[in-house]
């Protein structure tokens, strides 16, 4: 089932339409909290098409992946609160114990937290929406998490910036043709990594 390469393909036609500049605002924003598609594969074609304009682009996708960000903590804060009573005594008790081990582990690793939200942002393999939302729960102080958000996802950009200067074309046909494996081999190793994290516990 191609489902990565059609999204992909999808993005690629955003990416080449007059308001291309506004889809990548709508993406970079929704992918910080529900969309499954990451906003580099719009900023590629953009900046392939545009070389001289590639750190603006980047910088416009961090700055609404940042709003998104706020979009997601929200909602992981909110949501978590206003489900909760819909779960049963015992889910409610095993969700509760999660939450309070995670905060307490935050407050006693405080850098280390700080490290994981960066590299979390800064790596493809989990999605962003799943830090925003459990930074939202665990409840994360907003400017220490605002602050890991855009160092993480900012170098994810810059750097695609920086590549598509350097390399041009190779670097968008490399990720056309290996779209497809990339976006299932992160769902699997998202799947492992929350079982293994679950039996852990």
């Amino acid at each position: 089932m191609r489902l990565f390469g059609t999204l992909y393909a999808r993005a690629l036609v955003w990416a080449r339409a007059p308001r291309a500049l506004y889809y990548l605002c709508g993406l970079s924003f929704v992918e910080a909290f529900i969309f499954p598609v990451m906003p580099e594969v719009m900023l590629a074609p953009m900046m392939l098409g545009k070389r001289h304009k590639a750190f603006f682009y980047a910088n416009i996708s961090l700055l609404f992946s940042l709003v998104g960000a706020l979009v997601g903590y929200a909602l992981g804060h909110w949501a978590y609160e206003a489900v909760k009573p819909l779960f049963s005594p015992h889910m409610q008790q095993t969700v509760s114990i999660w939450v309070e081990n995670l905060r307490t582990d935050m407050n006693q690793h405080w850098l280390a937290m700080l490290g994981a939200l960066m590299l979390a942002a800064l790596q493809p393999v989990i999605p962003m929406k799943f830090v925003t939302w459990a930074a939202g729960i665990v409840g994360v102080p907003l400017l220490p998490f605002l602050a890991c958000i855009a160092v993480g996802r900012g170098k994810r950009v810059w750097l695609l910036a920086l590549l598509i200067k350097l390399f041009g074309e190779r670097a968008e046909r490399m990720l056309h043709k290996h779209i497809e494996w990339i976006g299932w081999a992160a769902l699997v190793l998202l799947v492992l990594l929350l079982v293994w994290w679950l039996w852990l516990r």
